[in-house]
């Protein structure tokens, strides 16, 4: 099962790192691509945004049911099912702008394949990671979104100059397809999964069926184990699950809106060539990654020196990051100058990120056998946030300029920034008010 200097939970984690950092390579490598290929073809922006946010939707429809196949047929093999229908998907798929019934089709069933992703990484974690570990091993996974989408920004672009649009799907095609051989190679279940009491990777607690949870029998002198049955009407009906729920809404809401609207900000509110700024541009995601880790490794000290309990350190660390976060959300209009902009934009980002050690590892602390459920029904409600947030964004500029306010004064994002930054403050005041770091769900 691996050394002991390596041990095969550690394997796990970084292969699950490697897959949303491919994830988001081709989320952001397929807005490079169509976008350069339907500019050249004269595509009208309304047809563009339909094609843009279709994924969006395949995705958000997909999060739950991820959840429920994870449960049901093991997180290991969802995801490499998964991966494997985005991936062949780009293979074969042509970036013609003018066949818009084939591209949203593609889109849809790339967004549908993605959505079942995130659900089987967590429950593969929550079924591998000890507790002591987990804030480090989520932060850490997740972080790959962010370094995924920033090497997307800085790489893909020349390739597309370079080899055409089409090459991107080519390449993403070719990274899906590596790291599906690498999870097919590598990745297992648990040890002694087949044991009515065997433990995740070894560890701690119980993350499998026990006699108290499940039905056992016995069949030809070997015992076998029925999964329980998924307590669907305490889940929604939980408080700590709505808290999760509420925070990963106002997480993926500025997020999202950060990602779409922060180029149109430097452009047209601050009058800034996104091409002048070179590499700087990309400091808002790499400071994600380095807080998304910084986060865990926190968590993970204060839960395994003692420090805190596991309640107060999830509560702690959700808090800071999302109220620092709030702060500078609703300073960023005021910074006139791209430095002070992209240290506003930097700050929001990565306090948000760490406060994902808050409340995107407790649904593992609650319920760690249902947590690809979980974090399906967040994670809706997160893409859901997204699609809100970037169409509100837009009409909100649209109404400053039809009240006849210049795009470049402060007045006209004032609304667009502080309506995050509200959210964060809400968020944290019910995380604090209904969250709990114990378990709720055997």
């Amino acid at each position: 099962m691996g050394s002991s200097r390596f041990p095969k939970r550690f394997l796990i984690v970084v292969l699950t790192f490697i897959c949303t950092s491919v994830c988001y390579i081709e989320r952001v490598g397929f807005s490079i691509a169509y976008t350069a290929a339907a500019d050249a073809a004269g595509v009208s922006q309304t047809s563009k945004g339909v094609i843009l946010s279709t994924f969006f939707y395949g995705y958000a429809c997909s999060q739950v049911p991820g959840g429920w196949a994870a449960q049901k047929i093991g997180g290991r093999r969802v995801l490499l099912l998964s991966f494997l229908l985005w991936s062949l998907t780009c293979a074969f798929v042509p970036l013609d702008p003018n066949r818009t019934m084939v591209l949203v089709i593609a889109r849809l069933l790339v967004g549908v394949a993605q959505g079942f992703i995130f659900p089987s990484i967590h429950t593969v974690l929550a079924q591998w990671v000890p507790p002591h570990e987990r804030s480090r091993s989520v932060s850490f996974t997740t972080s790959g979104m962010y370094l995924g989408a920033a090497t997307g920004m800085l790489m893909l672009p020349s390739l597309v100059k370079y080899r055409g649009p089409q090459s991107v799907f080519l390449a993403e095609a070719a990274l899906g397809a590596m790291w599906s051989l690498l999870w097919f190679s590598y990745a297992v279940d648990p040890p002694r999964a087949e044991h009515p009491k065997a433990t995740a990777s070894g560890f701690g607690e119980s993350q499998l069926p026990t006699k108290g949870s499940s039905k056992m029998k016995v069949e030809n002198g070997v015992h076998s184990t029925k999964s329980p049955t998924i307590p669907w009407k305490r889940i929604v009906m939980s408080l700590p699950v709505w808290a999760i729920v509420v925070n990963y809404f106002t997480f993926d809401y500025a997020l999202y809106m950060l990602m779409n609207w922060l180029p149109t900000y430097f452009e047209l509110g601050l009058e800034i060539s996104l091409q002048e700024m070179g590499f700087s541009k990309m400091m808002p995601y790499f400071n994600m990654f380095i807080f998304s880790n910084i986060g865990g490794v926190i968590a993970d000290h204060l839960v395994t020196r003692r420090i805190l309990s596991i309640t107060k350190t999830r509560k702690l660390l959700n808090t800071v990051g999302f109220v620092v976060a709030s702060l500078a959300l609703m300073a960023l209009p005021y910074f006139r100058t791209s430095g002070g902009a992209l240290f506003c934009s930097s700050v929001a980002l990565g306090f948000l990120a760490l406060g994902r050690s808050g409340f995107a590892v407790n649904y593992m602390d609650i319920a760690p056998r249902y947590a690809g459920i979980i974090m399906g029904i967040s994670n809706t409600a997160g893409t859901l946030a997204g699609i809100v947030g970037v169409d509100l964004t837009g009409r909100l500029l649209e109404a400053a300029k039809d009240a006849q306010l210049d795009l470049t004064s402060p007045e006209s994002w004032t609304a667009v920034f502080c309506i995050p930054g509200l959210l964060c403050i809400f968020s944290s005041f019910v995380f604090l008010a209904l969250s709990t770091g114990e378990r709720i769900f055997d």
